[in-house]
């Protein structure tokens, strides 16, 4: 009869499938999965789906913005840059606990960073695994406090989630650091909370100077791109030119940190090793803390014409660690930490956004919406996983 609603059930969008190439590889690594959890008594587990993990872009709450890419990039890949455009890429990186990224002056290294003769890297390469799960180990481009790329000296890292930089670390502190800072850290699967670290750790037949000293990140997220061309050439053409790109929209924005800026809040960017999935290039890994800068409630799309958003661009952050002079009652960098001065607890990194197949036009969006919101803007194409604290969701 006219004017009654159909009952006609609805058409679903089919699901849509891998090639046959990486479906017949799927297949295998979730046979030897499966044979390894059955030899391990391994649980299994059970991955989130990509619309529970992360938040996608919608035109009707974020603007007609996020569904078109930068026209004010004019910047290019070089015309041989090829990828694989076919994989469905969400759900297959193998799932870590920590990470841990070291500052070695340097953005491409040989193959295998563990092989890196004398390095903290190497260290860990031979090193006993943590007690709490898979460690993700990254060389970086982070300067070192001598400015050199000589490993005799000692270096500096930052242990993710738990956005505490460790200083003095030199390869003979390594099993300490694992089992003092690592082993104790927040992990990608641990509730938000407090990040109890010691501040200082004292080291057997070492002069004060050389002791290790930890404290909190000074930034509310972090950036990392892949330029390890010694592994492949096209991470090390992206990485340069997303930087340049990223700093572009970041810097007016007042976020943007140079490689040896400390001032509190804003956006670090370092280059790292291979992470894999080299043929998705670019891949990118975004760090965040908890509601980054204020925005991640926002309803960009609900904003009158010409109303900006307020950006929150630092945030004293409460510690519950001992501070490293007690008499002084500071933290390194000389700020006051009485645990009782009001901002928020440090909780470290609430989500890890890993993204690939990024291009330079994609860069604004990812500032706008996944840096400064969590949100991701082409999930379908572009999201290969990662983890939500504050949820308790991961995509492995």
């Amino acid at each position: 009869m006219a004017g009654e609603p159909s009952s006609l059930p609805k058409q679903s969008t089919p699901t849509r499938q891998p090639p046959l190439k990486q479906k017949m590889a799927l297949g295998l690594k979730s046979w030897l999965g499966g044979a390894r959890r059955l030899a391990t008594g391994e649980e299994p587990t059970a991955p989130a789906e990509m619309t529970t993990l992360f938040t996608s872009t919608d035109p009707a709450i974020d603007g007609d913005d996020c569904t078109h890419d930068c026209e004010s990039c004019h910047v290019k890949y070089p015309r041989g840059f090829k990828i694989d455009e076919s994989d469905l890429l969400y759900g297959h990186v193998k799932g870590w606990s920590t990470h841990i990224i070291i500052a070695t002056g340097k953005s491409d290294w040989v193959r295998d960073v563990a092989d890196e003769k004398g390095s903290v890297m190497e260290a860990f390469g031979k090193a006993a695994d943590p007690g709490n799960g898979r460690l993700m180990l990254s060389a970086s481009n982070m300067p070192t406090p001598s400015h050199t790329s000589d490993y005799s000296e000692p270096t500096t890292a930052i242990l993710l989630p738990a956005f505490t930089v460790i200083e003095n670390i030199t390869p003979a502190a390594v099993p300490s650091i694992i089992s003092e800072y690592i082993d104790h850290a927040p992990t990608s699967v641990s509730p938000l909370g407090p990040v109890t670290l010691p501040r200082s750790l004292p080291l057997p037949d070492l002069p004060d100077a050389q002791q290790l000293l930890a404290r909190p990140s000074p930034h509310r997220a972090l950036i990392l791109l892949c330029s390890h061309k010694t592994r492949d050439a096209r991470c090390g053409q992206s990485a340069p030119i997303l930087r340049k790109e990223l700093e572009r929209h970041l810097r007016p924005l007042g976020l943007f940190r140079d490689l040896d800026d400390e001032r509190p809040g804003g956006v670090g960017i370092y280059f790292i090793n291979h992470v894999g999935g080299h043929k998705y290039s670019a891949n990118m890994m975004v760090y965040r803390r908890p509601d980054a800068f204020g925005l991640d409630g926002v309803e960009r799309g609900k904003l009158a014409p010409g109303e900006d958003v307020q950006i929150k661009k630092a945030v004293q952050n409460k510690t519950a660690t001992p501070v490293v002079n007690q008499a002084e009652g500071v933290t390194n960098g000389g700020v006051q930490n009485d645990g009782d001065s009001g901002g928020e607890e440090d909780v470290g990194a609430a989500q890890c956004i890993w993204l690939a197949r990024v291009r330079p036009e994609d860069c604004e969006n990812i500032v706008k919406y996944t840096v400064l919101q969590g949100k991701v803007v082409k999930p379908d194409s572009q999201l290969r996983g990662g983890f939500d604290r504050g949820k308790g969701l991961m995509s492995w």
